[in-house]
């Protein structure tokens, strides 16, 4: 495989327990330093790609590759969920701990940091994303927008390769979406965003991908 191919797919099959064909025969690649939207009407499996992705989900067929190996044992998608950032549809199932600042330090302790530096990385990560001042919050008690940000922060902390982004700007006002995208732009050379929003991925993207009917098409 290409050396700057981070993620390989290739004849990919999948369908819920319920019997839903969801993909048949899928191929895509992501590149390093490659910026992809993603978009297609609801229920066309983009959710479903970025858990393939994961691990999350198992193929029923096919081929997944990241970072040059064959992934296809829960054990070869530790790896993979070490150095690539999923960000999940909905805020709450990323978000578990107490507070905004045991979220945000919770990868970067898992990665290996001391506790020390942990907190250096949640202090700079809400420095970038506005969030500073938030750090002693009950996640919980956050506002929508707030919980997304915060999602978005426990992300960001880890530092991933690459990115898998699922509607990052869902429930973030105009400033706060803009400042999301400015940090992507600044120190996220490599991702995926699923979204509608065209006018985010007009300036967050190189390449838009339609997904519909079990297959990619490019739109731009």
């Amino acid at each position: 495989m290409d050396d700057n191919r981070l993620i390989d797919i290739r004849g990919l099959t999948f369908a819920y327990q319920n019997g839903c064909e969801v993909f048949r025969g899928l191929d895509f690649s992501l590149y390093g330093r490659e910026r992809i939207g993603l978009t297609g009407p609801n229920g066309a499996g983009k959710t479903t790609l970025f858990h393939l992705i994961m691990g999350l989900l198992k193929p029923s067929s096919g081929s997944i590759e990241v970072f040059g190996k064959a992934r296809k044992t829960e054990d070869d998608f530790i790896e993979v969920r070490r150095r690539v950032g999923l960000l999940f549809q909905e805020s709450d199932d990323q978000l578990f701990c107490p507070t905004v600042e045991e979220d945000i330090a919770f990868g970067p302790l898992n990665l290996g940091k001391s506790h020390d530096e942990a907190r250096e990385i949640v202090r700079e990560t809400c420095g970038k994303l506005g969030l500073g001042g938030y750090e002693k919050r009950i996640t919980h008690r956050l506002s929508g927008g707030e919980k997304r940000l915060v999602a978005l922060a426990t992300v960001m902390a880890m530092q991933p390769e690459c990115y898998l982004l699922d509607e990052p700007t869902s429930g973030l006002d105009e400033a706060t979406s803009r400042r999301f995208l400015d940090y992507l732009l600044a120190y996220a050379p490599t991702y995926v965003i699923i979204s509608h929003d065209r006018e985010l991925l007009s300036r967050a993207v190189d390449r838009v991908y339609l997904l519909t009917d079990g297959t990619l098409r490019v739109l731009h």
